[in-house]
Parts: structure tokens; sequence; C-alpha cells
């Protein structure tokens, strides 16, 4: 890590105490390390483009799934298979929440369509654009945050808490993206990331294997009834 450019994004990513302190431990220990921090501004900008990013995922995953299941050793040969199939199972297939998502995605025409064009263009290229120029301003090596808050448990009322996430931003460019043990928050495993441009792989690999033997986050997994 001696010598490293490793950016951080100015803006807290949430306002949870314990998760906030597990970075700001990091980042000392980067520090301690030899890394540069470089405080930085880019996840407002990504999250804009959060919208497109969804297009996107709806597109492929009918894709995907159709490819899959068209071939696969199974009665259900489509999406459209599996929606009909929850609908007939409906109290035993889903007793909470339904099949939002996958309704709407299987009204997505394919990946011909304009509309998957366009929001891949935007989603892909802007988000490359957006991270392009942080790095090339500020000269990093990589850029280090929280991956995302701890597992939620299944809410059958409200649905899961996810938390903010880093990994939209290598999702959505394509760019590298490793994630280390980053420590524990309500006796629940919480990962590190770190990322970088196009290709930038040895180097991501180096820093994220550095910071995991100095800070031994690694612990052995745990089987509990409960965690709190």
């Amino acid at each position: 890590m001696k010598g490293k450019r490793i950016g951080v994004e100015k803006k807290p990513q949430g306002n949870n105490q314990f998760i906030n302190a597990l970075l700001e431990k990091a980042i000392h220990l980067l520090q301690q390390k030899g890394a540069t921090i470089i405080e930085i501004e880019y996840v407002d900008q990504i999250n804009a483009l959060s919208a497109f990013e969804f297009e996107v995922m709806q597109y492929e995953f009918k894709e995907g799934l159709n490819h899959y299941l068209a071939t696969a050793h199974a009665k259900v040969k489509s999406l459209k298979g599996v929606i009909d199939f929850n609908k007939a199972n409906e109290d035993k297939a889903m007793p909470y929440f339904k099949q939002e998502t996958l309704e709407s995605s299987n009204l997505k025409l394919g990946l011909h369509e304009k509309k998957y064009v366009e929001a891949l263009n935007e989603s892909h290229n802007g988000s490359k654009k957006i991270l392009d120029s942080v790095f090339n301003e500020n000269k990093l090596d990589a850029i280090c945050g929280i991956t995302i808050g701890p597992a939620c448990s299944t809410d059958q009322i409200y649905g899961d808490r996810w938390g903010n996430s880093l990994t939209m931003p290598a999702a959505a460019s394509g760019y590298p993206h490793i994630t280390v043990p980053g420590g524990k928050v309500y006796d629940l495993p919480v990962g590190l990331s770190f990322f970088g441009t196009a290709y930038s792989e040895p180097k991501l690999i180096g820093i994220a294997f550095a910071y995991e033997q100095a800070s031994k986050n690694r612990v052995k997994p745990e089987f509990k009834k409960s965690f709190l």
C-alpha cells in the first residue's frame, strides 16, 4: 500500500455510527501502511444514473433468464413461466411480497430495443466517464469504501433494508472491484471494497491483499440462532 493514492467519498455513506467507524478505522490503517487518502466526490453523480442502471438490469435479466431456462432441465422455460407459476401458487410462492420486478422485466422487448441501448449508454458510458474523470484528476490507484451494510434480517412487513452500497459504480462501468473483510457491525460481517479503472486488477489485488493481511478482519464464520 506504500505510496498508493486511494480515494474515499467525502460524503458519509450513511448515518450508522458503527459502519462509519469501520470505514474510519480502515482509512487509518491504510494511512499507517503508507497510503495517501484523497477525499473525492463522485457518489451523487453515480447515483443519478441509477434509474438507467435498473432499466438495463431488467432487460438483461429477462434475456439471460430466458436463455438459461430454455435449455435447463426444468418444467418452467421462461420468465413468463416463472411469473405464471408464482401466480398459480401465490399462497405458497409469495405469501408476503409479490413479483413486481419480474413482471416489469417481462414487459421488456429485447436487447435490440432503442430504450435499452439508450439506457445502457447512459449507465455504462456515463459511469465510466465519471470514474475516469475522478481517477485522472486525483491520480488515484483505487477508490475505497464500505461495500454494503450488514446482511438484513427477513422483514415480512417492510422487506429488505439494504443500506448504502458501493457496488454500483463498478457494476455499471464494468470496472474491476474486489471486496475483503472490513469488520463486524451488530456481530455481522461487513465488507470493504476497492475498485479501479479498466485492467487495474493486479494493482487492486495487491492493495486488497495488503489491507487484508494488515487488518486481520477475517474471522471464522459462526452459526447463531440470533444476533440480537
